[in-house]
């Protein structure tokens, strides 16, 4: 039985999952006018993403088995180990994914739904297959990835604006720097699987780090928009400003030394500026 939760868990990338989560549940945090934070509402919002978000990542790996099966860092999924079968990942994907996109559509309304339904389908159908022939995929992926705090927002009031559009841009925007600084670490690893990720053919190059840097500068004027145009005050502007300029170190760092050890440290300082900035969004609309 224990051994059936873990392998759940990696199927659906708990961890993972659990980040995308609370970046909906922040979203739905700016949504909400202030005192109308319903915690059951949040709590279904939670169980709803973490069940479209894990079909998402069961279907990955699903489709990616063979590519899996020759990385070190996805070697023992259990699809490759063979502890789950195939059918039995497929199934509880699929059930997952039905399920999940009717508690969203349900509690929160069809549009809501419907962002979750496509957040999946854009995951599993375009970015997945497109990651075995060009780096563009990481484009792609950047538009699922970024659905979260727009749904999240979207979920609280029930239709789309600027708030939710300026959510997912910072999101989108962040995820440059954040995935290109993990491809750099990857490098050789996600090559055994035939993936090129890094934004330059000659991979580990000055020209990929020159994009990280430009990236990173856009994400840093990004998450300072839901400032420009009102939605929070100037606190979470300068929480923005100081973990973008952070990065933005890294970063230039990275494009001087073209060092993994600097790639590490702008992956730890991004894994920290998205729910940092997203809480403080939150907590100074307040």
């Amino acid at each position: 039985m224990v051994t059936k939760v873990k392998d759940l868990a990696a199927l659906f990338k708990l961890r993972l999952a659990s980040l995308v989560v609370v970046s909906a549940v922040l979203g739905y945090g700016m949504g909400v006018p202030a005192g109308g934070f319903n915690v059951v509402n949040a709590l279904l919002l939670t169980l709803g993403g973490l069940l479209v978000t894990g079909a998402s990542n069961a279907l990955n790996q699903v489709i990616e088995i063979e590519q899996d099966g020759r990385m070190d860092r996805t070697g023992q999924r259990p699809l490759v180990r063979g502890s789950m079968s195939m059918a039995e990942a497929i199934t509880i994907a699929l059930a997952a994914g039905a399920i999940g996109t009717f508690v969203l559509w349900n509690t929160f309304g069809p549009l809501t739904g419907i962002l979750g339904l496509l957040s999946l389908f854009m995951y599993v159908a375009l970015y997945t297959p497109m990651k075995r022939f060009s780096s563009w995929a990481v484009f792609v992926g950047a538009f699922p990835g970024a659905f979260p705090p727009m749904l999240g927002y979207v979920a609280a009031t029930g239709s789309f604006g600027l708030g939710p559009g300026l959510l997912f841009a910072m999101q989108f925007m962040w995820q440059f720097p954040h995935f290109w600084s993990i491809s750099w670490l990857l490098h050789e690893d996600y090559a055994k699987a035939g993936y090129h990720l890094l934004p330059s053919r000659g991979g580990r190059d000055r020209y990929s780090a020159f994009l990280v840097v430009l990236y990173t500068f856009f994400a840093l004027l990004v998450g300072l928009l839901p400032w420009v145009f009102g939605l929070t005050g100037p606190w979470a502007a300068l929480t923005a400003c100081l973990l973008g300029l952070w990065m933005l170190l890294h970063a230039l760092r990275l494009m001087h030394t073209l060092d993994k050890a600097d790639a590490r440290r702008l992956m730890f300082a991004s894994f920290l500026y998205l729910p940092v900035v997203q809480l403080a969004y939150v907590l100074d609309k307040i």
